[in-house]
């Protein structure tokens, strides 16, 4: 029975790592009477019964927006926020370094990188983008798995009275293969509390042994589970609460340390035990869900939410329910952190969500307009209690959703229509072409996540051309690599002949003074203009003039105006679509735009036919160009910044910026310090928190000519020129007595620009490197990236610190001191590779140089003084001969040599060869041969001869070899090591 139980239970907990089986089970209550215990109540006496009863600290939930950690795109674990405590890097100067015993309800968002439920929402009944994880932890020994265990069996038992028949609880069996046996200790204090061993159940490594990652602080793991069939028929299982014991480190070659100091990490998802304590089948049953599951009936007019999935769900209402209900908690607890929808990494995923979460409130739900935004309050009632920065930020939250809700419901009717549309055109077996797809997503502002696009085409039953859609995909990675470090590629331009006949016929330049048609809106935002305008003229890939396109087809597109903006003076292109004036829901995707003799060529893909003289409207892709314009104020800023910290003959060399990053070049005398590299950057940041005005004006270029101070590159300008001030007036600063332009920036750019500074939130030189003498290249990063590029170099800093602090206390061993070593290579890896500002990475590896050699001069210490007292041990157990053979204990092999030369030094005559058993079984094997039995008598062969004996490799020379191998009888290879040395000699 009991084996039989184990082995359904095992499949059970695998399944449970895909999807908790909650739909379909025969769930019964705790009790049929005891009104449900409110969510609210159940998390209140986690924290009172770890705070009062056991004398843990609160401490509050860390943001869902990770510190300084560049491996996560989200919070996804309670354990994320005390991670410097796990890796031993916490600034012993700093709060955290006091943590003994805490608890907390830890926000979680679980919706890209490793850990991504986004995909499953709405799919079952259990799944969360965002959730909350109740945790108790105890660091560096301050108890272990017997309080955890018992702490864990009171709670649920007797705080929360849930039945202990109900309970099964799950150990680490033990992997033979890292030579870890099982955790019986934690099998028998489970079998002490009570629980009979049919519910105590083993598994292995994949189940019950937790990772941080492919290294660091590891252990076994028990999981207490909920028997969701209540004893009638099989049981099933439910992960309530995971306790990991972290006793272990796993080094960089795969092999398991024992930690200095233990900890206990423990989570258990809030949702799943309030559903467990309501007696509901689903965790959307329960009251932190039902006030938005109501919301949401008031506010669509759909059916009442019943709790419907798969094929039982007809028209897909209760999934759309659970969607934006789950959606619209994630993207409150997500803004109020400070992760707003954004173009790239997390704030893209947020993007992403909402949506989403738009797509299923409309679509399926018939949602009105602004119907998202009306939810959050709901959210603020439901969880603004336990995180008071709800409340704070609410306003915010739903100004943001309900901008781009309103954003997006304009793109997402247009995507339906063109699907409609190109649906009508297919016949019954073709597939949906992958152009049109990524047409619909090319536009950050217009486009529809392509994940959507599948599904909306999947309801429908048409298939997507799958394989273009990826080679679509790698083309635009590719672009997009292309722009963090530019190479000239050659597009569609026009040569000597299609601009003579250009001005044979007398076309005037291309008028793109609508570029510049934007403003400001009352709440922050940018708002920019379409612009309407004719095809005069139409080029083939080869350069030929059309006067019409084919399908599918690249062209060059010359129009009479144009609000693009053409790559030049260092500013990346626009990109965007047009569609035809009457016909809005066709999108003629545009690349980039070149300008050529003053006409601007639109590279475009034509999905339909295209013809000269057709009226066009034009839309850029508003999150490209303006994270364009905030590079491009940002590289003003850095100019002027650059002339206050190197004097104001500095010289700007060239620049590239795209929406990802800014470069750089400028003329210096010597490579920047980090001082100078700080203080540049303190500069950018003083004008960016004064939120100074940006003045643009075109002025004649005459007047331009003596201005002092005021900045240009070696470039023809056209005249009138356009003059970008930065707090100050152009008028103001062109005036003949005028010192402005000394003290601002002030320069002749006809690019785009913000309209304030402060929208470019932050300036970090992440990069600098020479490009040849006396010429710096700077590479920066702003926004979002610059604030998390602070965070991680601060979070560095402090593990340097720390590092620092250890190594000046001194190791009291030589394991310590190699374990100090190791953990500063690690850093120093970190800081080489790490985005994080240049003038704190320069010092910190100049540090970690230091440091490092102090580390590595104390291992040598260490070693030496260890093997001197191993010697000395050795000489008085052995009487003066020919011969030393032994055991010895050493932490490698490098401090086994050690001993064996000093041997040798002590008793020239004497050959030694040592034997140094390791953990899971593993032996080091060095050995030397005196001098006066070579050489018919070698080292290597030695080693070799032992080594084999015990089924390991051997190397080295006829004086001194080393090996290894395995074995758990040390006396056969001792007399195996005898032996060929006697017959040797």
């Amino acid at each position: 029975m009991a084996a039989s139980v184990a082995a359904a239970a095992g499949r059970i907990r695998r399944a449970i790592r895909r999807s908790p089986p909650w739909q379909g089970l025969c769930f019964r209550a705790l009790s049929s009477e005891a009104p449900p215990t409110q969510a609210a109540a159940v998390r209140d006496a986690f924290l009172s019964f770890f705070r009062d009863r056991h004398g843990h600290r609160l401490v509050p939930s860390a943001s869902v927006r990770p510190r300084g950690d560049p491996t996560l795109l989200f919070v996804n674990a309670g354990m994320n926020q005390f991670k410097p405590i796990f890796l031993g890097t916490v600034d012993p100067r700093s709060e955290m370094a006091g943590f003994r015993r805490v608890a907390n309800s830890q926000k979680c968002v679980r919706a890209g990188g490793r850990h991504n439920d986004l995909e499953d929402v709405g799919q079952d009944l259990s799944h969360h983008t965002f959730f909350e994880m109740l945790g108790n932890w105890a660091f560096g020994g301050e108890y272990f798995k017997e309080e955890a265990c018992s702490m864990a069996w009171e709670l649920l038992t007797q705080v929360y009275g849930i039945p202990e028949d109900r309970l099964w609880v799950s150990y680490f069996g033990g992997d033979p293969k890292a030579g870890l046996g099982a955790d019986l200790e934690s099998r028998d204090i489970w079998l002490n509390l009570g629980v009979p061993a049919s519910r105590v159940l083993s598994f292995g490594p994949q189940e019950n042994f937790w990772e941080m990652g492919d290294t660091g602080p590891c252990g076994p793991c028990t999981e207490i589970h909920y028997d969701l069939a209540g004893g009638v028929g099989a049981p099933q299982l439910v992960e309530l609460w995971n306790l990991v014991f972290m006793q272990h480190n796993r080094e960089a070659d795969g092999s398991l340390q024992p930690l200095p100091q233990r900890h206990v990490d423990t989570g258990m998802g809030l949702e799943r035990l309030v559903a467990v304590l309501q007696g509901k089948h689903s965790t959307y049953d329960t009251d932190l869900f039902s006030p938005l599951l109501n919301a949401i009936h008031q506010g669509c007019g759909a059916p009442p939410y019943s709790g419907r999935v798969g094929a039982a769900d007809e028209g897909h209402i209760d999934t759309a329910y659970r969607v934006v209900a789950d959606h619209i908690r994630t993207l409150s607890i997500c803004i109020a952190d400070g992760v707003s929808p954004g173009m790239s990494g997390a704030p893209l995923i947020v993007r992403r969500i909402l949506r989403r979460a738009v797509r299923f409130s409309t679509e399926v739900l018939r949602a009105p307009p602004g119907f998202l935004g009306s939810l959050v309050p709901v959210v603020v009632e439901t969880l603004g209690g336990a995180y008071p920065e709800l409340h704070k930020n609410s306003a915010q939250i739903v100004s943001l959703v309900s901008e781009d809700e309103a954003a997006f419901l304009a793109s997402l009717q247009r995507g339906r229509r063109i699907i409609e549309r190109t649906l009508k055109r297919l016949g019954p077996s073709d597939v949906f072409p992958a152009e049109v797809a990524w047409s619909l997503s090319l536009s950050g502002n217009l486009g529809l996540p392509l994940d959507l696009v599948e599904l909306m085409l999947e309801e429908k039953g048409v298939q997507l051309d799958s394989a273009g859609l990826a080679r679509l995909a790698q083309e635009e990675a590719q672009h997009r690599a292309q722009q963090a470090e530019p190479v000239q590629e050659q597009g569609l331009r026009l040569d000597v002949h299609a601009l003579g006949e250009l001005q044979r016929r007398g076309v005037p330049p291309t008028d793109d003074s609508p570029k510049y048609s934007y403003s400001l809106r009352p709440s922050g935002g940018y708002e920019f203009s379409t612009c309407e305008a004719r095809v005069l003229q139409l080029y083939a890939e080869d350069g030929r003039a059309v006067a019409t396109t084919g399908e599918g087809q690249r062209y060059g597109l010359l129009l009479d105006r144009t609000n693009f903006y053409a790559e030049q003076g260092g500013q990346a292109s626009d990109r965007g679509y047009l569609v035809r004036v009457e016909q809005q829901d066709v999108l003629f995707p545009v690349a980039q735009a070149q300008v050529c003799g003053g006409f601007i060529l639109h590279e475009v893909v034509a999905p339909e036919c295209l013809k000269v003289g057709d009226r066009v409207q034009l839309h850029v892709d508003e999150a490209w160009r303006l994270s364009c314009m905030e590079k491009h104020t940002a590289a003003h800023l850095l100019n002027w910044a650059l002339r206050k910290a190197l004097g104001p003959s500095t010289e700007q060399r060239g620049s590239h910026l795209s929406p990802e990053r800014l470069r750089f070049d400028v003329a210096t005398q010597a490579p920047l310090t980090p001082k100078q590299l700080q203080a540049v950057e303190d500069t950018v940041q003083e004008a960016v928190g004064r939120d100074e005005a940006v003045y643009m004006e075109e002025v004649a270029l005459a007047r331009t000519t003596h201005v002092p101070g005021l900045r240009s590159l070696d470039e023809v300008y056209p005249d009138p020129v356009r003059v970008v001030s930065v707090g100050v007036p152009v008028a103001h600063a062109l005036e003949p007595a005028s010192q402005a332009a000394l003290q601002t920036s002030v320069e002749l750019c006809c690019g785009t620009h913000l309209l304030r500074t402060g929208a470019i939130g932050d300036l970090v030189i992440v990069g600098e490197r020479q490009l040849a003498k006396g010429t710096t290249r700077l590479l920066a990063i702003t926004g979002e990236q610059a604030r998390q590029a602070r965070e991680v170099g601060q979070s560095l800093a402090q593990e340097v610190e720390a590092a620092a602090e250890r190594l000046s206390r001194g190791s009291r061993d030589v394991v310590e001191a190699q374990r100090l070593s190791k953990d500063m290579g690690r850093l120093t890896d970190a800081v080489d590779t790490s985005v994080m500002p240049q003038w704190q990475r320069r010092e910190l590896q100049a540090t970690l140089k230091a440091l490092q050699r102090r580390a590595n001069t104390a291992i040598r210490k260490l070693e030496m003084g260890q093997a001197v007292l191993k010697t000395q041990e050795l000489l008085q157990r052995h009487s003066e001969g020919p011969l030393i053979v032994d055991t010895v204990s050493a932490e490698s092999l490098s401090m086994l040599v050690k001993v064996v030369r000093q041997l040798c030094k002590q008793a020239p005559s004497t050959s030694v060869l040592l034997l140094s058993p390791q953990p899971l079984g593993q032996v080091l094997c060095a050995c030397q041969v005196a001098q006066s039995a070579t050489p018919a008598f070698t080292a290597e062969a030695w080693a070799l001869a032992v080594c084999s004996h015990m089924g390991g490799k051997a190397w080295g020379s006829r004086v001194v070899a080393q090996g290894t191998g395995s074995t758990a009888d040390l006396e056969a290879a001792l007399s195996a090591a005898r032996a060929y040395a006697l017959n040797q000699l």
